[in-house]
C-alpha cells in the first residue's frame, strides 16, 4: 500500500516541517494514491507538499501535512487575501474597482437564496479582511458577526464586526442565530471540515442559509495547469474538491442543497492569469509588476468571461439549509 510518509521524505523539505499522516476528510479511509506535489507558487515560500488521492471515495487532499500551529507561517501580509496596500499609482481605480466588485459579486450572489436588511444576521467564515461583511452592513444594514484565522484588526471599520479569531470549530459561537452563513474560500483551508460544516449547521437559525464557494478539482483551468493550478495553493489547501466529493461533503454533514453552481463570485480570470504566470516565470507573484498585464489581459478576454458562468473554467459554489 502507497505509504504517504515515506513519499513526503523524498521531497527535501526545510527540516523544521513537522508533518503528520490524516485519513480522508470524506471516508475516513486510509488507502490513498499520489496525486501530485504543490509548492506555495502564489508567495515562493519553501516546501513541496503531497496531494494524494482517496482510493475509496476519490477525495484530493494533502496528507501529511503540516500541523496547525506551524501552517501560521504561511498566512503572513504576503499571503494574498491578507495584503493591504492600496496605492497601485494610475491602475488604482481599476484595482479598487476589481476589490469592490467582488464583494459586490458575492452580495448578489447571496441575495438571490436570502433576504439581505437591517433583521438579517450574517456570519462569514474566513473573513479575512472583514470587506464582504462590511459591505453588507454598509448597503444593506445586515448585522455581521466573522471568523478568520489570522487577521490584521486595524483594518477601517473592523472594529463593526463581532469578531472570532482562530478555529471555526473552537469559539464559543452563539448557536441558532444567524440566518446566512457564508464560507469564501474556507473550505479548502480548513483541518476538519466535517466539523465546520457541523458548525455551521449549530449557528444557523432552522432555516438559515449556508453558501460555499471553493475551486473546482475538475474544471477547465485544472486540466491547463496541472501542479501549477492556483488551486493547489500548498500547503494552506488541504483539500482539492471536484464537484462529487463536494456535494458529497456537504450531504455527509446533514445538509441538504438547494443549488449547485458552477462558478462563483470569485473572478475566473484569476486562475487563467496566475496558472499561466506560474507555468511561465515559476513560483511567486509579483503584484507590482503585474497589475497592469493583468488588467490587459483582463480586457483581452472579455469575450470568454462574459460566458464564465457556463464553462466551469475555476470555481464552484452550493447553496445549502439543515435538513
Amino acid at each position: 500500500m502507497f505509504d504517504p510518509t515515506e513519499h513526503i521524505a523524498t521531497l527535501a523539505n526545510p527540516g523544521r516541517f513537522e508533518f503528520e499522516e490524516v485519513r480522508c476528510y470524506l471516508c475516513g479511509g486510509a488507502r490513498c494514491e499520489p496525486f501530485l506535489v504543490g509548492e506555495d507558487d502564489l508567495t515562493a515560500k519553501d516546501g513541496r507538499f503531497l496531494y494524494v488521492r482517496c482510493s475509496d471515495c476519490d477525495l484530493v487532499y494533502q496528507s501529511p501535512r503540516l500541523p496547525v500551529w506551524q501552517i501560521k507561517d504561511f498566512y503572513d501580509s504576503e499571503y494574498i487575501a491578507h495584503r493591504k496596500k492600496k496605492d497601485w499609482g494610475p491602475l488604482t481605480p481599476l484595482y479598487n474597482r476589481a476589490m469592490n466588485k467582488h464583494d459586490r459579486d458575492k452580495a448578489t450572489l447571496v441575495a438571490r437564496y436570502v433576504e439581505l436588511g437591517p433583521h438579517t444576521e450574517v456570519f462569514d467564515v474566513g473573513c479575512a479582511v472583514g470587506t464582504f461583511l462590511l459591505h453588507l452592513e454598509q448597503t444593506r444594514g445586515c448585522r455581521i458577526g466573522g471568523l478568520d484565522f489570522m487577521v490584521d484588526h486595524s483594518y477601517p471599520g473592523f472594529d463593526r464586526i463581532d469578531f472570532y479569531q482562530g478555529l471555526f470549530y473552537e469559539q464559543p459561537i452563539p448557536r441558532d442565530r444567524y440566518d446566512l452563513v457564508t464560507m469564501w474560500h474556507f473550505l479548502e483551508h480548513c483541518y476538519d471540515p466535517a466539523r465546520s460544516l457541523a458548525t455551521a449547521r449549530e449557528i444557523m437559525r432552522d432555516d438559515g442559509t449556508l453558501v460555499i464557494e471553493v475551486p473546482r478539482l475538475d474544471s477547465v483551468t485544472f486540466r491547463m495547469f496541472r501542479d501549477k493550478w492556483p488551486g493547489v495553493q500548498a500547503p494552506q489547501h488541504t483539500t482539492l474538491y471536484s464537484k462529487r466529493t463536494l456535494t458529497a461533503m456537504v450531504e455527509k454533514a446533514g445538509l441538504r442543497i438547494v443549488d449547485y453552481l458552477p462558478y462563483g463570485a470569485f473572478p475566473p480570470y484569476f486562475y487563467l492569469f496566475t496558472g499561466t504566470y506560474f507555468r511561465m516565470f515559476g513560483k511567486g507573484l509579483k503584484l507590482d509588476r503585474i497589475v497592469a498585464p493583468y488588467f490587459a489581459g483582463q480586457l483581452l478576454l472579455t469575450p470568454l468571461l462574459a460566458m464564465q458562468k457556463h464553462l466551469n473554467l475555476s470555481m464552484q459554489t452550493v447553496i445549502c439549509r439543515n435538513v
